[in-house]
């Protein structure tokens, strides 16, 4: 109902269009009915002028045209050219208009028939009678189906459309998502780097610090871990920040690139031995060959629990590193025999922990971590070998 108080927005080429079309109309059949019946041809234009706002004012267009079509039937005038207004009226409110008032407008277009013939039910054939009335209902009905089928038509294409339009918005929205992601993902990455990185250092330069006096030589290995140290992890983290200085649509979630795995785990305890840890590195089962981040996966939680040894197990501490290569899952354990959290100085535990259970998450497992009965702490996480989503 509303579109007969507002006007629908309409390319200009459409506009020419119907103007066009109403002044052919005009043109043929408005000068044609005036020849014939002068009052009847101008009644004749007020059903076609009209035409001109067919499409923006469907439903004022048809029931003015039925206004001056009544006007001519009380009048007594017969049926002119100009009346196939009526039919364009008729079609215009079936395709544009409100869909209730199509309906209307079949009903009042079936008045309209018995209207027109009414005339000529006294003194005609019945045959004939039947004949004219059935022929214009035919029109009639044929006009209003041909604009309903139209009108599904481009209900439907519309449909399509408004559907490929919120795939296309979907598919934008999880490629950002992603990039968010991935972002997120680097974020972490850059902080198992620097939170490694700089443990080993904080030991390094408190052994050296301590032997400084009694061990020269002591002191100087324990400056060139720092820094061979300090050099890795900045060229590590430069990197990644290069990473995430990248344009969006450059950042590919799925651009390989290298990354640690457990093929890297006797570098990395043998860079935490010569920090001065004890570790004991120990495979069981058969070793395979894994999925890149389930690799990865494997790679930080061991080197985030030797970290956490460096920070909390305190002098002395031995540490054990265990993969056991099981038929479904791998399950690393790193444990350590030092004071653990339980009476290490409070200090912040930072997203080290937090960042562990989302990657064991991610990769569809479990972690737990804690203190050792008798003292130590312990991290065992079970890894499935097939990721979610056959990842």
């Amino acid at each position: 109902m509303t579109g007969m108080l507002t006007a629908r927005p309409l390319p200009a080429r459409s506009r020419a269009f119907d103007l066009l079309l109403a002044g052919s109309l005009c043109m043929v059949f408005g000068f044609l009915s005036l020849a014939q019946a002068h009052f009847g041809g101008l009644l004749s234009f007020g059903m076609l002028v009209p035409l001109i706002w067919r499409r923006t004012h469907p439903e004022l267009v048809f029931f003015a045209v039925c206004s001056v079509a009544t006007l001519q039937w009380l009048i007594g005038i017969e049926l002119q050219l100009g009346n196939i207004g009526l039919l364009v009226a008729l079609y215009a409110i079936t395709v544009y208009g409100d869909v209730r008032l199509s309906r209307v407008a079949l009903a009042i277009g079936g008045l309209g028939v018995l209207m027109a013939t009414s005339r000529y039910w006294a003194g005609s054939d019945w045959k004939q009678q039947v004949t004219t009335m059935g022929g214009l209902a035919a029109v009639v009905f044929g006009v209003w189906a041909f604009g309903e089928r139209r009108r599904t038509r481009g209900l439907y294409v519309a449909q399509l459309e408004e559907r490929a339009a919120q795939l296309e918005r979907d598919r934008d929205r999880e490629s950002k998502l992603a990039v968010s992601n991935e972002r997120t993902r680097i974020a972490r990455e850059i902080h198992d780097v620097v939170a490694h990185g700089l443990s080993i250092m904080i030991v390094q330069a408190d052994g050296g610090l301590y032997a400084a006096d009694q061990s020269p030589e002591a002191a100087k290995k324990a400056l060139a871990t720092i820094g061979d140290t300090g050099r890795s992890s900045l060229t590590e983290m430069r990197k990644m920040l290069g990473l995430l200085k990248q344009d969006e649509r450059e950042l590919d979630p799925n651009q390989p690139r290298p990354q640690p795995g457990v093929s890297s785990l006797p570098e990395l305890i043998e860079n935490v031995r010569d920090a001065g840890l004890a570790v004991e590195y120990q495979v069981t089962g058969q070793p395979r060959e894994l999925p890149a981040l389930l690799g990865l996966t494997a790679y930080r939680i061991v080197q985030e629990g030797l970290t956490n040894t460096l920070k909390h197990a305190g002098p002395g501490a031995r540490t054990s590193v265990l993969l056991d290569f099981g038929r479904e899952m791998l399950t690393v354990v790193v444990t350590d025999d030092g004071r653990g959290a339980g009476v290490a100085p409070s200090v912040d535990p930072g997203h080290g922990l937090v960042g562990m259970r989302q990657r064991v998450s991610v990769s569809g497992g479990t972690v737990s971590a804690g203190p050792k009965t008798g003292g130590g702490y312990e991290v065992i996480a079970r890894l499935p070998y097939n990721l979610p989503n056959g990842g």
